[in-house]
Parts: C-alpha cells; sequence; structure tokens
C-alpha cells in the first residue's frame, strides 16, 4: 500500500475571510483557488479535486474552468472534480469538459459523479426534485456508455436517444478517468460495482471504521461479478499546521461557521467545542500536526483497506494563507510519513 497510496487534496472554493476579515468577492477566491492547486502540484500532492456548489457561500459552481487554469499551469498532479452533480448536468457535456481537460493536461483529469449534498442545482437547472434517484441513474446509464470512446447508441427515460453518435473531442489515450461518489447508502455501493467504477467514499462525520461494511460489500459485489475490484478512496474534512494547538486554534471558528450555517438550513444544533474535539479524536476530522494527521490518514487507510485519500482542506472563512501554508506541509511533510508509517 505504501508505494499505491494516492494523497490528494479537495475544495468547494468556501468563500473566504480576506486580511482584514471580510469575506472576498467569488472571483478572488476563485483564483485563490487556482493558486492553491498550482501550489499542491509543487509540493507532491498526487491529486487536487475541485467540488461544485450554487450557493452563495460556495465559489465554485464549475470547476472545469478551474481545474484547466490549473491543469495549464502544472506538469504532474492529476486534475479531479469533486464531485460532479451528475442528476442536474448534461452527461455528453460533462464528458465533453472533462476530455477537454484531459487534453490540456494530458492526461490527468478525472471526474467524480455524484448526486451531491445539496439540492440547489435542481431548481436552478430545471430539473424536479421528484425525479432525484430516476436523474442520477438514467444519467450515469448514459455517461458510462461514453467512457469506451466509440459512437454511442443509448435510450433512457430522461432525454431522447442515441444512435450511433459520435461524441467529441475524444480522450487522447485510453479510457477518461471516472469514479462515483457515494455518501454511504448500499444502493450507491451495488451501483458503482455495477458500472465498474472506482468508489470514493463521502466519510464527513463518525468512526471511518463504520464504512468498513461498504468496502467489504464492494469487493463483494465485484467478486459476483467475476472482475478485479478498481480503487477504492475515501475523501474526508482536514487542516494541518505546525503543532495540534495551532491546528484546532485556527481551524475551529471558520469550521463552526460553515458547519452552523449548514446546520441552520438542515435542523443541527450549533457546533460546540467538545464535539469537535470529539470529531477530531474519534471521528472524521483530521486536524493537527503534519505528525497527528499523517497518523491517522494511515489509520483509516488500513482499517478500511484504501489506495487513495483525499483531504477537504478548507472550511468557510479559514483565510487562503492558512490554506496555503496546510497544503505545503501535507505535500511536503503529512504525505511522506503516511506512505513510511503504511510500509
Amino acid at each position: 500500500m505504501a508505494q499505491t497510496i494516492e494523497l490528494g487534496l479537495g475544495t468547494f472554493g468556501d468563500v473566504t475571510a480576506g486580511p482584514g476579515g471580510a469575506l472576498l468577492s467569488h472571483a478572488a477566491v476563485i483564483r485563490n483557488v487556482v493558486a492553491e492547486g498550482v501550489l499542491a502540484d509543487e509540493v507532491g500532492v498526487d491529486v487536487f479535486a475541485v467540488g461544485e456548489h450554487h450557493r452563495r457561500d460556495f465559489a465554485v459552481s464549475a470547476p472545469e474552468p478551474i481545474l484547466a487554469a490549473i491543469a495549464a499551469r502544472t506538469r504532474r498532479i492529476r486534475l479531479a472534480s469533486a464531485v460532479t452533480v451528475l442528476s442536474s448536468d448534461d452527461p455528453i457535456r460533462v464528458f465533453q469538459r472533462f476530455s477537454t481537460i484531459d487534453a490540456i493536461s494530458n492526461g490527468r483529469a478525472e471526474v467524480i459523479l455524484g448526486r451531491g449534498s445539496f439540492t440547489e442545482s435542481f431548481p436552478l437547472f430545471g430539473f424536479p426534485l421528484n425525479r432525484y434517484e430516476e436523474l442520477f441513474e438514467d444519467k450515469l446509464d448514459l455517461f458510462a456508455a461514453l467512457l469506451p470512446g466509440e459512437p454511442v447508441t443509448w435510450e433512457g427515460s430522461t432525454r431522447p436517444p442515441l444512435t450511433d453518435q459520435g461524441v467529441y473531442p475524444p480522450v487522447e489515450h485510453g479510457r477518461l478517468r471516472a469514479a462515483i461518489g457515494v455518501g454511504g447508502s448500499p444502493e450507491s455501493v451495488v451501483r458503482a460495482a455495477r458500472y465498474d467504477m472506482p468508489m470514493i467514499l463521502a466519510i464527513i462525520g463518525g468512526d471511518p471504521k463504520r464504512f468498513r461494511p461498504y468496502v467489504d460489500l464492494y469487493h463483494r459485489a465485484f467478486a459476483q461479478l467475476g472482475r478485479p475490484v478498481p480503487p477504492i478512496g475515501v475523501h474526508s474534512p482536514g487542516f494541518v499546521a505546525e503543532t495540534d494547538d495551532a491546528a484546532r486554534e485556527t481551524f475551529f471558528p471558520a469550521y463552526k461557521v460553515m458547519h452552523d450555517q449548514i446546520g441552520s438550513e438542515r435542523g443541527w444544533p450549533p457546533l460546540e467545542r467538545d464535539s469537535f474535539e470529539r470529531e477530531i479524536s474519534r471521528g472524521s476530522l483530521y486536524v493537527g500536526s503534519p505528525e497527528t494527521v499523517a497518523a491517522k490518514i494511515a489509520s483509516t487507510c488500513r482499517a478500511l483497506g484504501v489506495s487513495r485519500f483525499e483531504l477537504k482542506y478548507s472550511a468557510g472563512p479559514l483565510p487562503h494563507e492558512h490554506m496555503m501554508h496546510a497544503i505545503e506541509l501535507y505535500g511536503r511533510r503529512v504525505a511522506p510519513m503516511v506512505r513510511e508509517l503504511l510500509s
């Protein structure tokens, strides 16, 4: 595992505070995300992923132009979405956008498909929420049909059929990398296996070991299908600073702002400090010094048998300069330690 583990970073482009404490413009945040991706490449991070939201508190609604901008300024890092909300998008346009990023980056693009944790995109783009499951299943079926790179003949329930339709630009070498983001339902795990796609587990709270049954289900599904098991990854929030205390004190205020904003919409109670500390010690927050974060990542990778870990390093108004320092520590110190711990 030490040789094959991939260590990535992810962001949703949270709207952050500037030097004076006021929130930055969405445009400034987008430029900062590009700089963060470029730094991630410089310090040796394997994957940089950008998520999609359609709300005031996140600047990124279209990850693809941001990934393309990063692609033009980097040489080796893989560039992914986190996630692409396929239910409210067009599968052919998604494929075309990512095959274009793949061309710009010389083969480094990856799309992670999911249903997302918010529903604002459905009314925005005119999709009914009462067809939530049907839209994702139908569009995923079409997207999977595009991956071989051949003319597509397909029929579903949410759009007109296609007959021997070419889709351009094609991927230059092999297939476009594609995975499915899974929030923790058995149906989603089986769906990923059915389409023969890697699975990324979004673990944002609680003991990560509780997801082991989903990993086992994924393996059983592929055993029944008689196919080798694709890679499995984990996506979780966290933050790295020089010491445990510095990481906690820097991260908590911004994390609480984000948590409480979303919680006010979903009926969660305000985040208390003791809950935050419990999530760090026994849950799915990877917050601390490089040594602390590396040890916790390695423990999760061992417990779940995964070959990829992606740290969502942004949180609410957490300033850009703190995130840049966290990226540097993650690439230069955390990643080497994780690989050593897993050897």
